[in-house]
């Protein structure tokens, strides 16, 4: 992952761990639930778009970069068919 779309992600991630602490202390401070719900209902999203933000990213490098060596380093050689395998199996996993 290039430095930018790391850095990107990094901040994030940031921002809905707070979010997500802030959900801790709505609990512990015994807020209405609707309140609770609605801030779980915005780190889902949140989490829904870092996830279209990595895939996307992984499809621009991994996938359509494969063998040009702007892939990831940790990506492993695959045939076009094993490539849309993946992309299927992460599709499903993250659609969930």
């Amino acid at each position: 992952m290039d430095k930018k779309p790391k850095r990107d992600v990094t901040i994030r991630l940031n921002r809905i761990a707070g979010q997500v602490a802030g959900i801790q202390r709505m609990v512990e401070e015994d807020r209405y639930c609707v309140d609770v719900l609605n801030q779980i209902a915005a780190v889902r999203s949140a989490l829904d778009r870092l996830g279209i933000q990595l895939l996307s990213d992984h499809v621009e490098t991994c996938v359509l970069g494969h063998g040009t060596e702007t892939e990831h380093e940790c990506a492993q050689p695959m045939t076009r068919e094993q490539l849309l395998a993946e992309v299927r199996s992460v599709l499903s996993n993250f659609l969930k």
